[in-house]
């Protein structure tokens, strides 16, 4: 039957596309870029339906964000390789995409978000209106782009609370090479540069874009100096060594559990930190990962010891993807991938055939520099069709082994990136 058809396949893709750097920013517009798209947000603004923050609560949520992306961290996990994923990023991604998303396949999605629909709208909508942007820059962006063709029929209602909660722009297109280059035109501007191309092609038979774009740009509170960067060596859990540059700073946040030492290293604005975590000696991270849960991360980071903390965090880069099919699978999104039990009515209706989520791409880097931290990732969900002050003791951590680590709105206590230092080569 899928053979048969192929030919019609519709393909819908959400990305979520994060991106934190040091770099300066340019301006949050098309960057110059004349769009052949028709932007319908004026349609989708007109509706007496809003929702405000005015006594919402975040903190019955936060821990089961948390909890979220550290299982989203534990089934991406990868044995000796170096693993970064963007939670919120992936959150935002699927959120958008539940909105379309109904009976069972809803149902499903709740349970691996570990969240109603209703409470991740809510929070996300409060986690993008929440941002600071003293001295860094902290922005998110949201867009929808649909084909325009009479064989598709965009549910107005999704649209509107797409625009509610994830303030998404929405743009009607031929879909041709024009909105090619308005599509990578729109994200390389939200993203500062740093992703240049997110889309090679447009199908044929492509229907919808969601995109997510979350830029995040910030020095360290402290920068290294020279004096502070010394060549030294790091162990893999393999026991072999690699050259590296590690930068000393002392830090005075100190975290500890039965399993790891770490610490916290502000960024210059301390809403934002990057957070550190070293295996105990005997403990490997496959083994710490296994046993973090989000209660316990929250745990961990809502309650930092003030002392001094003799840092050592090494200079490294890495990239990394991850096809997210099994990890969603496990995690409870079974019928979303199932082209006889999705229902995605809400989203929309083809006349080519029920709508699934064919395929779910994550992309992440990160470069972590004397001055300051540069990172990105990327989300992609492919639908189709079914037919197609110190005291006197200084503690000591020093990365010099693998190690995980994460970067962090310390006002919620949220990860925005989570990943494991297995090598600096």
């Amino acid at each position: 039957m899928r053979k048969k058809l192929w030919h019609k396949m519709i393909a819908i893709l959400l990305v979520g596309a994060t991106i934190c750097s040091m770099a300066a920013c340019g301006g949050m517009g098309i960057g110059g870029h004349k769009l052949e798209a028709i932007d319908l947000m004026q349609s989708v603004r007109n509706t007496d339906e809003t929702w405000t923050q005015e006594g919402y609560n975040p903190a019955p949520v936060q821990t089961k964000v948390t909890d979220f992306a550290v299982r989203l961290f534990q089934k991406s996990l990868e044995d000796e390789k170096n693993t970064l994923i963007s939670p919120i990023s992936v959150l935002m991604a699927l959120g958008m995409t539940a909105n379309g998303a109904k009976e069972n396949t809803l149902a499903q999605m709740e349970e691996t978000f570990g969240l109603r629909q209703a409470e991740v709208n809510e929070y996300l909508w409060y986690y993008r209106g929440n941002l600071s942007n003293n001295y860094v820059k902290y922005d998110i962006s949201n867009s929808i782009w649909f084909r325009d063709d009479a064989t598709f029929r965009v549910e107005e209602e999704f649209l509107r609370k797409n625009y509610q909660y994830y303030n998404a722009d929405t743009y009607k297109a031929p879909f041709d090479a024009t909105t090619l280059k308005d599509i990578n035109h729109w994200v390389e501007n939200k993203t500062d540069g740093l992703i240049k191309e997110v889309l090679k092609e447009i199908p044929p038979e492509a229907m919808m874009y969601l995109i997510n774009a979350l830029v995040f740009e910030a020095e360290w509170a402290q920068t290294y100096d020279e004096t502070e960067v010394r060549d030294k060596i790091f162990t893999t859990e393999a026991g072999r060594e690699q050259a590296v540059e590690l930068m000393y700073s002392t830090e005075n946040r100190y975290l500890e559990n039965e399993n790891v030492t770490g610490f916290i290293k502000y960024y210059i604005n301390p809403q934002y930190a990057f957070v550190a975590l070293l295996p105990k000696e005997g403990k490997t991270v496959q083994q710490c990962v296994d046993e973090m849960t989000g209660e316990s991360l929250q745990e961990l980071l809502l309650h930092p010891t003030r002392v001094a903390v003799d840092a050592a965090l090494p200079a490294f880069k890495t990239e990394y993807d991850l096809l997210m099919n099994d990890v969603l699978k496990e995690m409870g999104m079974t019928d979303a991938f199932d082209g006889g039990k999705a229902d995605f009515t809400g989203l929309g209706t083809s006349d080519q055939g029920n709508i699934f989520i064919n395929r779910v791409i994550h992309k992440t880097y990160i470069e972590v520099s004397p001055e300051g931290t540069k990172a990105g990732a990327a989300t992609v969900v492919e639908m189709m069709p079914e037919s197609a002050p110190f005291f006197e003791d200084m503690k000591t951590v020093h990365l010099d082994r693998p190690f995980i680590y994460m970067l962090i709105d310390c006002e919620n206590n949220q990860p925005f990136f989570i990943g494991t230092c297995m090598s600096v080569e």
